[in-house]
């Protein structure tokens, strides 16, 4: 079939939903939330919370991300703007820019790459970017410094951990990246919000970089296994947290008040979730250990993962294509993935797997996959 319009993984997703199956296709967590933060929920809701929050977000949760996230002495809430979810505030961070730079606006972020990086700059008729790594997957700066002049490169975003790749930056190289945007005056986001699913070490977070030309955009979806809440934020400078806010009045106006409020009073109440974290983290890494050991049994090639919800991983070579491979797979095996083409103009024959589901279900979407490729 054709390929369809629009994002493969809602597609990919949609086909789930609507005929049954398991959902690897989406960033879908399969873990209940924290039973504190439902707790909270309804604790909030029987209380005179249900209007409009302030634009830039309930004042007690920013509060509580400065001191429990940024931790920079500096910084306060007014360097905070909840937004609804992540997206969103990628988006804003975006729209804010383009009215800044109106000569022309190149995006650049890495390959394979998210597909939100990629397709805003295509609504905005924008040019993007995909900067490819070296062999061992590390980035030739001379050549990205390179690229950038060349190609007036106004903006780079970041994800770590990846999404496909479960790539974690090195805090070098991201102190690198940070010194070419400020000599060379490119924007820099910073997409944190698989941060706290890692497998072997911490993330670096550069939240002492923050500037005038550098965002950090996160959110408590992943996190608290809460996607449909839409709770993000952003961190910035004071001058652009009001300049932003002026946009946001007319576009996504204000998270959610009373979803706000009960994320509040969790991670006030329990110690900003350092438990439920902990569990978590290993729920995944057994879920990723899971997957990736069967399917590198099968024929799949898988480059180093350190973190995230998901497998980026080369499909057997008897298998000429991830589209076709995906689509064959759901249609046999009722296991939805995403086609490597969809994040990467050179991922025909990869695909990306979810592994953000339990154990049981994981093993059974796996043992699918392996006989599909054996059959």
């Amino acid at each position: 079939m054709d390929r369809p319009k629009g994002s493969l993984i809602s597609y990919m997703s949609g086909l789930v939903k609507t005929n049954g199956g398991i959902n690897c296709a989406q960033g879908i967590p399969g873990f209940n939330p924290p039973k504190e933060l439902i707790e909270a929920l309804i604790n909030s809701s029987k209380t005179n919370i249900h209007q409009y929050a302030h634009g830039n977000g309930l004042i007690e949760l920013r509060k509580l991300i400065c001191e429990g996230f940024v931790k920079r002495n500096d910084f306060d809430p007014s360097n905070i703007m909840i937004t609804n979810g992540a997206t969103e505030a990628i988006s804003l961070i975006y729209l804010y820019l383009r009215l800044k730079i109106t000569s022309g606006f190149t995006v650049l972020s890495f390959d394979p790459v998210y597909e939100s990086y990629s397709n805003l700059p295509k609504i905005y008729g924008d040019t993007f970017i995909s900067f490819s790594p070296l062999i061992d997957g590390s980035f030739d700066f001379e050549e990205l410094e390179k690229t950038i002049k060349e190609q007036s490169v106004n903006l780079i975003i970041l994800c770590s951990p990846g999404n496909p790749l479960g790539k974690i930056w090195k805090k070098n190289d991201i102190l690198k990246l940070h010194e070419i945007c400020s000599k060379n005056g490119v924007f820099l986001v910073f997409d944190f919000v698989y941060s706290d699913i890692y497998f072997y070490d911490r993330p670096y977070i550069p939240y002492e970089l923050i500037d005038e030309q550098t965002f950090f955009v996160s959110a408590f979806s992943k996190m608290l296994s809460i996607t449909g809440w839409r709770i993000g934020y952003l961190v910035c400078s004071k001058k652009n947290t009001e300049d932003l806010s002026r946009i946001h009045d007319y576009t996504g106006l204000c998270a959610p008040s009373i979803l706000q409020t009960a994320v509040a009073e969790y991670l006030n109440d329990n110690n900003f979730g350092a438990e439920y974290l902990n569990n978590l983290r290993n729920l995944v890494k057994k879920s990723f250990n899971i997957m990736s050991e069967s399917i590198n049994e099968a024929g799949f090639v898988t480059p180093a993962i350190d973190g995230g919800y998901f497998i980026w991983t080369r499909i057997p070579e008897k298998f000429d294509n991830g589209f076709d491979f995906a689509l064959d797979l759901y249609e046999k095996k009722k296991v939805s993935t995403v086609p490597g083409i969809h994040f990467s103009s050179i991922g025909k024959k990869f695909i990306r797997v979810s592994i953000a589901r339990n154990s049981d279900e994981i093993s059974d979407a796996a043992e699918r996959i392996k006989d599909f490729v054996l059959s």
